[in-house]
């Protein structure tokens, strides 16, 4: 299969819309999109495989520190390494921006994303008692780069 990241299309926005809708229960509308696409701190890239958008992820550039706002991955392309690439393409910019901290926030539940995060050498580093609509808390990870 052949993989690539780019940056994201307003000609993407209806395939990340699916995949925004598939994969969280209180998803982004197109207007909160359009608002990253427009930003100049904020980038999303999508994982297109063998010509399909597989997955994405938003991520802000402020102040020296990468802040990933939102991951997602296409349920038919799950556990096939989606959110790792996507993950991995990150930490390459992060080196290439030079950039000294991640932070990230995840659902105290999405076991599978902790792991990932944990994989990649973010620790914990808070929590948001009911964060999230719903009322589920969010925890607060952070990675440091150059050390």
């Amino acid at each position: 299969m052949t993989a690539t990241i780019r940056p994201m299309q307003p000609a993407d926005m209806n395939r990340v819309l699916a995949i925004e809708r598939q994969c969280h229960g209180y998803p982004w509308p197109e207007e909160i999109f359009n608002d990253e696409l427009a930003a100049d701190h904020a980038h999303i890239d999508v994982l297109e495989e063998d010509g399909e958008i597989a997955g994405y992820l938003c991520w802000w550039l402020i102040a020296g520190e990468i802040e990933i706002q939102n991951v997602a991955t296409a349920l038919r392309y799950r556990r096939r390494g989606v959110g790792r690439r996507l993950m991995e393409y990150l930490l390459a910019e992060a080196a290439r921006l030079e950039v000294s901290r991640m932070l990230l926030e995840v659902r105290v539940g999405n076991v599978g994303a902790i792991a990932l995060y944990r994989a990649f050498g973010f620790t914990d580093c808070g929590l948001r008692r009911t964060y999230y609509p719903d009322g589920e808390d969010a925890l607060l990870m952070e990675k440091f780069l150059g050390e």
